[in-house]
């Protein structure tokens, strides 16, 4: 469970705490931007809600298999959400999101390292470990963007 654990916590860090790989996370990036901010597009690139919504999105569905269920994401359907429409609409999203990290995080840490080499839903998913790891590293990379997208819209 050490190794669970270890890897909870990186997942913790990349949504809700941490700074060591990026210096930043999705909360201190996210949690006091104004809506319109999140919402205003850049040029073709997704907006930073949009982002923060698709991350979302993974979460939840990976949370699902954690609970028992089935695995019914899709990349089709991973960009389409219902439009922010207000700042209440943003901090009740972001209020979601931070719930499904900490859900997803926890779930994680009661892991023990049989189940992190189990297959994940399918074998041709491969492991536990191997799609919490993707996930992970598929939050820096979106991490990444909404850093430079919130500099374009800000100014910093």
């Amino acid at each position: 469970m050490k190794n669970a654990l270890e890897i909870a916590n990186r997942f913790r860090e990349t949504i809700l705490n941490g700074t060591w790989i990026a210096n930043t996370n999705y909360k201190d990036q996210l949690e006091n931007l104004d809506w319109k901010i999140a919402v205003t597009p850049v040029q073709n690139l997704n907006t930073i809600a949009l982002l923060a919504q698709h991350i979302h999105y993974y979460i939840e569905g990976i949370n699902n298999v954690f609970k028992g269920g089935t695995l019914d994401i899709k990349d089709k359907f991973s960009f389409n959400f219902p439009p922010i429409s207000s700042q209440e609409n943003w901090e009740m999203f972001l209020i979601r999101f931070w719930n499904a990290t900490e859900e997803f995080a926890s779930f994680v840490e009661q892991m023990s390292d049989e189940k992190l080499n189990q297959f994940f839903v399918d074998e041709k998913y491969g492991s536990y470990q191997r799609n919490i790891d993707a996930m992970i590293e598929h939050s820096y990379y979106h991490l990444g963007q909404i850093v430079l997208i919130k500099k374009l819209l800000t100014n910093q």
